[in-house]
């Protein structure tokens, strides 16, 4: 058993990047792992190359490291940048309606899903990403009551009808991939322990609300979440923006706390 799996997640700004890590994320936790995730993007609102990776194991992580696992490019630009992170025994999961594979190192499953036989894309763009979701957790011997469970959550405020949209392509995935890929050779562990998720902006509101912040301060070039969101359902008295614009994080010049 490796020590640990990365998923790198890509495609440009709009094509629903953040989703699948969450589900990601939410899976792996609740099969006791320990996890860390990184989204880098561009400052483009659409159209800008977006990666996410998230590395899980069953012993804390420490680091991103160089190399993957699991591949999802949800574009060409994201499959011709990235294809040569993974290493031997590691897959690239791809919409090949669209994307054409490049030269992989020795030892890399190329998975092609036919996409437009499985989903109608006329109705839902991001389908790939859904079948994407489900194949790749057929391959890491994940079971699929597990991936339902999550979708039921992420999407239920969306209504009954997206949930069961949802589930069915995740599904379709899950048996494409079982009876046309490889499983890992290393199946993703369980322990008996229980994380939460957590994010930055979360993690800094809830500290800032437990030291006694009582206002935050920012600025930023477009609208965003941010920790003032938490910072007031935790219990925060106040919060100011800078800038006309609605307050959120700016990687530039940070938060204010006070």
């Amino acid at each position: 058993m490796r020590q640990s799996f990365a998923v790198g997640i890509g495609g440009a700004a709009g094509q629903g990047v953040a989703t699948p890590g969450d589900i990601f994320a939410k899976v792996f936790s609740r099969r006791g792992l320990h996890l860390n995730a990184y989204n880098a993007y561009q400052s483009i609102i659409r159209g800008g190359h977006t990666f996410l990776t998230i590395r899980t194991g069953a012993d804390k992580i420490s680091n991103m490291g160089d190399h993957l696992d699991l591949l999802i490019p949800l574009n060409q630009d994201t499959m011709d940048r990235h294809l040569s992170l993974l290493t031997a025994g590691g897959a690239c999961l791809y919409n090949a309606d669209a994307i054409k594979p490049g030269t992989a190192a020795e030892g890399v499953q190329l998975c092609p899903i036919p996409v437009s036989q499985l989903a109608d894309i006329s109705k839902n763009k991001v389908a790939q990403n859904t079948l994407a979701i489900g194949a790749a957790l057929s391959m890491m011997g994940v079971g699929f009551a597990a991936l339902e469970e999550v979708l039921t959550e992420q999407f239920r405020k969306k209504g009954q009808k997206v949930i069961d949209d949802n589930v069915s392509l995740a599904r379709d995935g899950y048996e494409y991939a079982s009876q046309h890929f490889k499983p890992f050779a290393w199946p993703l562990p369980m322990t008996d322990a229980r994380y939460a998720v957590l994010s930055g902006n979360a993690a800094m509101a809830m500290g800032g609300a437990a030291a006694g912040v009582t206002s935050h301060r920012s600025r930023t070039s477009r609208p965003r979440r941010s920790p003032r969101r938490t910072a007031r359902a935790a219990g925060s008295a106040t919060t100011g923006c800078a800038s006309t614009r609605r307050c959120g994080w700016s990687t530039s010049t940070g938060p204010r706390w006070s």
